[in-house]
């Protein structure tokens, strides 16, 4: 029995990066070896033990084979035949097709070191066309390494056209999308990887309303970048850069969806672009079953967010109902979300990244003003039921005209 530490962790050391998951491979064991060491068995597709002391992942060595379609179409074979170059072929890119033993000896077969020191992200064989997963993989590794100066190698991104044209990608499950959408959106550039999605023909595939707005213009004067994908490109860029949640970042990418159904005849104008997007913010939204906190902020930052831009216009009427729309009362967390996400696209423009956004604070003392009614006086006064809630809402807006008038001095 020989066991290596194997992909990420052998990548990433060897790129000087912090390594924090460790995968290993137990190159001539079978399960009854492994069992008999105190190894726990978990996954039902193929033999992969937890380590009874650090709870990590060791898995046998094996080999794979197409049986089907999407990610889950292939069947495994483990057995303490199979060597470690045959574990490793199956491997998605050679930068993760590395191996070490305990005294850092490397089995690089497929040249991932060399591949490394090229800043290129290659596929190790033509078995790659069979994982649809791995064209989401490849991007979002783009996306993590591109400030490394990384790209993808021409005969992979050939490869990965292939496969978004095949009909392949529609097998992907909602949840592996997601999975994978979520944490490359999470990564340094997230941009790349919608850039790359797009190169391969993968985002016309899994969010046509995303690739729509690429070529789509957008008036220069509030738009030096013109085009509207771009913007996209950008503003989800200026989120990465201020370190913004994932609910922020998907808000980002899909705000402005509307302006990809504005008739060309109508360019570079997009009148109501916020609530015909709308429709297609939900169903993105479905298509990747995304987790509830980033649906409803996608859909509030998609209806809102020029109200967010002519905060200090709108009137008090129109200012204390994008508050309640927000419920900012019991969940304030949300609105400050919206307003990092208006602040992203007002940054996300050519020549404005560092702009000031005086709306952001005008919206949190709006919100604050809004919050600081008391309820307990109009308790005492006897409202009660409906005409309570027509009372606080009053007694809101009298605060927030208080509030323009004290901001405009």
């Amino acid at each position: 029995m020989q066991i290596y530490k194997v992909g990420g962790a052998v990548r990433d050391r060897l790129l000087g990066r912090p390594v924090t998951d460790i995968d290993w491979v137990v190159v001539g064991a079978t399960t009854e070896e492994m069992l008999a060491k105190g190894f726990r068995p978990v996954g039902a597709d193929f033999p992969v033990f937890l380590h009874p002391k650090s709870g990590e992942e060791y898995a046998l060595a094996r080999t794979e084979r197409k049986s089907g379609r999407g990610y889950g179409g292939f069947t495994f074979h483990a057995s303490p035949e199979v060597t470690l170059e045959e574990d490793l072929i199956r491997r998605d890119l050679t930068i993760n097709a590395m191996a070490e033993d305990d005294q850092q000896n490397l089995t690089d077969p497929y040249h991932g070191q060399r591949d490394l020191e090229a800043r290129l992200l290659r596929h190790v064989s033509p078995a790659f066309a069979e994982d649809p997963l791995r064209v989401l993989r490849v991007a979002r590794f783009a996306a993590r390494y591109a400030g490394l100066g990384f790209t993808v190698a021409p005969e992979t991104l050939a490869l990965m056209r292939q496969l978004s044209e095949s009909g392949e990608l529609e097998a992907l499950t909602a949840e592996r999308s997601w999975k994978e959408i979520a944490r490359a959106l999470m990564e340094d550039q997230p941009q790349v990887f919608i850039q790359v999605l797009r190169e391969c023909g993968a985002l016309k595939v899994l969010m046509p309303e995303v690739d729509a707005l690429f070529g789509v213009p957008q008036p220069e004067a509030h738009h030096p970048e013109i085009d509207t994908g771009v913007h996209t490109l950008s503003v989800l860029e200026q989120a990465a850069q201020h370190k913004q949640p994932l609910t922020v970042r998907w808000a980002c990418l899909l705000h402005d969806l509307g302006k990809g159904l504005t008739p060309e005849e109508e360019w570079p104008r997009h009148i109501a672009h916020e609530h015909k997007g709308l429709k297609l913010i939900k169903a993105v939204n479905v298509r990747f079953k995304a987790p509830k906190d980033c649906q409803e902020l996608a859909l509030l930052v998609g209806e809102y967010h020029t109200h967010g831009h002519r905060a200090l216009e709108l009137k008090p009427s129109t200012l204390l109902e994008l508050l309640q729309s927000f419920d900012v009362y019991r969940r304030p967390q949300r609105f400050e979300e919206f307003i990092a996400a208006c602040e992203m696209d007002a940054r996300g423009r050519k020549g404005l990244e560092q702009r000031s956004y005086p709306q952001a604070d005008y919206l949190r003392g709006a919100a604050t003003a809004a919050r600081s009614v008391a309820v307990q006086p109009l308790l005492e006064k006897g409202f009660k039921g409906p005409e309570l809630g027509e009372a606080i809402k009053r007694e809101r807006l009298k605060a927030l005209k208080a509030y323009k008038d004290a901001a405009s001095v």
